[in-house]
């Protein structure tokens, strides 16, 4: 030590003597330095005494981290860091970056029930603790009331932090903790660029929330009972979210218009875990279409470390799809969830002057158009991308002022074309998906009438209007309608399989409701969001991989009470083994952006289904020792994986490969140089969760093409054991072997006791290790 301690005062006084040199004239920004704990001189008091000595002055400190994470995050120019980067004790430093969010019958839809099954086995999940990472929380919404709920859980250790517009008393022993992380935001916004500070007028500094998604996000999980709850007249009835009886606690991590940064999301990380939070929810990813590997994204640090504190972990998979390799949050100790629908819709019929009749979706509570026919007119007949889009500012009054408007869905937001058309005197929008798209649609709130068309219906209309001299429509809205079939189906906006950092981990794990999701809302905008819409609603309606995430973080609640002792991956192996794979028409479940039958790069493991989830026989649990062995089969050094794991980890001297991870699905990579015959061999270990004595038989459902064996093909459990391991061997003969278009051949495997039916998706395909 004394010899370190040398080292690290000469390195100090030559850091100090380089950076009072460098000049004020360059750009500060934020950056995120990973410390090794272990190397803190003893003559330190503190790790902030320590940083703030040797590695920058008190006010360029923004965070401290020292729970999921050691280190701090500094408010320095480039060349400070990169000085900073060379001390000893830095394991690793990354810039802040900013982030995205990824935008009543849904519980039942799940499976659950009032007063059975896993709704009455976790009490409604009372006493379970969730947190919301996100843009915050309107605390009198009856979503958060605490009627009748006990004390708060004495393991609790936060806070209710006050700021604007928000007291202590805004908490209760419903809404137990509150706070907001901001610095992270100001320090970039104090640097220039594209940010700016927050804007007082459309922004509260406190946990109170002025964009809605929060409040949403946070009742979606854990909302109380609320009776003749609707948007609007919309999806009417009794809103509540998956575990009402769990307590919330809110961190504030993303502002309006601003998004969310790294350093703030990693200290709402540190704080969680040291607040006692059993659970964390949080719909927030890349929002640039590429995914950093684990040491460079606090996502995936922070939700390591809490995972490794028994706090279980939910994220959304992004809204990029239905393009390949489009799920993001693809850390294995993350539970990632993509977007299904539910069997409730909000049609909107499209009637064309020559009598066709065009399915379409819409929200809009306004004044109907009472079958009248008016003009319709299409600006991206001019050949002008702008006015197909119905961006600011491009389309013509002269030309759209009366009639009904034909806007292509795509780069601005579609309650915003709206607002575009209005201001240019349409009287309607036709809001018309493309081939992207395909024919997934989302119900919006808009302000004036709309009805949302899929691609096929978008060109009918298009051919109709070009082919006809007087070309004409209404749109009737037909309010809520329930029992739709097929459901659920895959949303096409939800990311997709296969993951982009390790192919052998199936991404995203399982699908859950994310389209059309009624859930409480903020009093500071209106339903679209738009500063323009003055309209109030208690409750809304939103889509998104962001809602889907919530319905799992709440069933996380209920299970986590239900089973106190289940670990966070033996939870998710609950969802997973247990999930649906068909709909309600008792089909295999269908792709919305094509219509053809699903695939596992599309759902995962299948859709939630709680009412299985609850006793599912076997787990496939995963400890901190597997996730260190997965880091070390990636290729990651000693060194990279502490930036991680907080602790020196310790490879084994033999690799393993990464899909040796005892992950409840297989997705097993042939190189694509490999020809012939070629097979590989797993290990999978199982916990029996259910009666002591079981005897489990294995089924195989193989890929076309693959020959799948599985030995011993029988598991025999008692009451001493309860662990047993089995092995997985999958073999291709290449000349036989085709690939469908997704790219990969799928099935299953499954293991029944008679009573139980554990299933796991397998996966298979020709692809060179990333």
């Amino acid at each position: 030590m004394a010899s370190f301690l040398s080292i690290s005062m000469v390195f100090f006084f030559f850091l100090i003597a380089q950076i009072k040199s460098e000049t004020t004239g360059h750009s500060v920004k934020t950056f995120i330095f990973r410390v090794d704990r272990f190397s803190k001189p003893s003559i330190f008091p503190s790790h902030y005494h320590w940083y703030t000595s040797e590695f920058a002055d008190p006010p360029q400190i923004l965070h401290l981290y020292d729970t999921v994470f050691h280190g701090f995050s500094a408010a320095l120019t480039s060349d400070q860091a990169a000085s900073l980067s060379h001390h000893p004790a830095v394991l690793h430093v990354f810039e802040d970056r900013r982030r995205q969010l990824h935008t009543t019958r849904s519980p039942q839809f799940l499976g659950l029930r009032n007063q059975r099954g896993l709704w009455s086995e976790s009490d409604y999940g009372s006493d379970v603790i969730v947190g919301v990472f996100d843009t915050g929380v309107w605390p009198e919404r009856r979503s958060f009331s605490d009627l009748n709920l006990g004390p708060v859980p004495k393991r609790w250790r936060g806070v209710c932090e006050t700021g604007d517009r928000f007291a202590a008393s805004n908490c209760n022993t419903k809404l137990i903790g509150a706070r907001f992380f901001i610095k992270g935001h100001e320090a970039a916004a104090n640097a220039g660029g594209p940010m700016t500070a927050i804007n007082g007028s459309v922004e509260f500094r406190s946990a109170r929330d002025a964009d809605g998604h929060g409040t949403h996000t946070a009742s979606t999980a854990t909302g109380r009972y609320a009776f003749e709850a609707s948007m609007s007249g919309y999806a009417s009835g009794i809103a509540k979210g998956v575990a009402p009886k769990a307590r919330l606690a809110v961190y504030k991590v993303c502002w309006k218009d601003s998004g969310c940064f790294d350093s703030d999301i990693l200290a709402a990380f540190d704080a969680a875990v040291k607040d006692g939070i059993d659970v964390i929810s949080i719909s927030i990813g890349g929002g640039d279409g590429i995914s950093s590997p684990y040491y460079l994204d606090p996502i995936a640090i922070g939700s390591y470390g809490a995972v490794s504190h028994g706090v279980f972990v939910s994220s959304s998979a992004g809204n990029d799809g239905p393009n390949g390799m489009s799920v993001t949050n693809l850390a294995p100790w993350l539970t990632t969830v993509g977007a299904g629908t539910i069997d409730r819709n909000f049609p909107a019929v499209v009637v064309l002057g020559d009598g066709r009749r065009l399915s379409g979706v819409s929200l809009y509570a306004g004044a109907p158009l009472k079958g009248k026919m008016y003009p319709v007119v299409y600006p991206g007949k001019s050949g002008m991308l702008s006015a197909s889009l119905c961006m600011e500012n491009s389309l013509d009054p002269r030309q759209v002022r009366g009639k009904i408007v034909i806007c292509d869905r795509g780069n601005n937001p579609r309650v915003a074309k709206g607002m575009v058309v209005k201001k240019a005197g349409g009287v309607g929008m036709i809001l018309a998906n493309g081939i992207t798209n395909g024919e997934g649609l989302v119900g919006d709130a808009h302000l004036l009438p709309t009805a949302a068309v899929g691609a096929d219906e978008g060109d009918a209309v298009k051919a109709y209007v070009s082919s006809t001299r007087y070309p004409s429509a209404t749109i009737d809205f037909q309010g809520t309608v329930i029992g739709i079939k097929p459901a659920p189906v895959v949303a096409s906006f939800s990311g997709r399989g296969p993951n982009g950092l390790n192919p052998e981990i199936l991404k995203p794990d399982l699908i859950a409701p994310g389209v059309n999701i009624l859930a409480a809302w903020t009093e500071a905008v209106g339903p679209t969001g738009l500063q323009t819409d003055n309209r109030k609603t208690e409750f809304n309606i939103l889509s998104g991989t962001s809602m889907a995430c919530p319905h799992v973080s709440g069933a996380a609640a209920l299970l986590k009470s239900a089973h106190p002792d289940w670990s966070p991956a033996a939870i998710r192996s609950a969802m997973m083994t247990t999930a649906g794979i068909t709909n309600n028409l008792n089909k295999t479940m269908t792709d919305e952006a094509t219509g053809k039958p699903s695939t596992p790069y599309d759902l995962g493991a299948g859709h939630l289904n709680l009412d299985r989830a609850m006793d599912p026989g076997l787990v496939y649990d995963i400890t901190g020792e597997d996730y260190v062995k997965f880091l070390c089969s990636v290729g990651y050094g000693p060194r990279v994986i502490q930036v991680i794991t907080r602790s020196p980890p310790k490879c084994p001297g033999k690799t393993t490969s990464p899909g040796n991870l005892n992950y409840p699905s297989i997705a097993v990579l042939f190189p694509t140089s490999a020809a012939g015959l070629s097979s590989k061999t797993f290990v999978r270990t199982v916990t029996n969760v259910g009666q002591p004595n079981a005897v489990y038989r294995s089924m195989i459902e193989a890929p076309r093409g693959v020959k799948v064996t599985v030995k011993p093909s029988k598991l025999v459990f008692t009451e001493a054991v309860k662990k047993r391991s089995y092995l997985v061997t999958v073999a291709v003969d290449r000349s036989n072997l085709v690939l469908g278009e997704s790219g990969g051949v799928f099935g299953s495997l499954y293991w029944s006791d008679g009573k139980h039916v554990v299933r796991s998706p397998i996966v298979v395909t020709q692809m060179d290790p990333l």
